[in-house]
């Protein structure tokens, strides 16, 4: 069996043309948008992308959502094809940020419970002497009933 087995790594037939497939995800973009056209302008720019499966536009929130098989960069490239300033969507909703408030997450043209997507200082989950230190702190009075 062992002999068989080595002498069928050798007869194998290879395809010579591999497709690669782009994997399903969702890009997110910031767009500048003012109206119903430019609105449709970018709709119109991204609907006859292949692989596309959703498109969403949000033009309150300077929004739009790609899902599919698509390349972000691509998908980027044709909305600022239409003379549009965009980006991609540079915000996290704001429950999931551990400081909303460290400098530069802070925005004030990101939409309603959005803060900027930074680097943030949070402490490691095991760090026991910033909690230490934070009981006997003067800015938690209730904290400890011995002061």
């Amino acid at each position: 069996m062992g002999a068989l087995d080595y002498l069928s790594n050798f007869c194998t037939v290879t395809s010579t043309r591999r497709s690669k497939r782009k994997p399903m995800q969702t890009v997110e973009i910031k767009v500048k948008m003012d109206c119903d056209g430019c609105e449709r302008r970018v709709k119109n720019a991204v609907k006859d992308m292949k692989g596309l499966k959703t498109l969403e536009v949000d033009r309150k929130q300077s929004r739009v959502k790609v899902s599919g098989y698509v390349d972000p960069n691509k998908v980027l490239k044709r909305i600022k094809d239409t003379g549009k300033r965009a980006e991609f969507w540079p915000y996290v909703p704001h429950n999931l940020v551990f400081y909303p408030y460290v400098t530069g997450a802070y925005d004030k043209r990101a939409p309603a419970g959005f803060v900027r997507n930074v680097v943030q200082a949070a402490p490691p989950p095991n760090a026991t002497e910033e909690r230490i230190t934070y009981l006997f702190s003067d800015d938690n009075p209730n904290a400890c009933s011995i002061m």
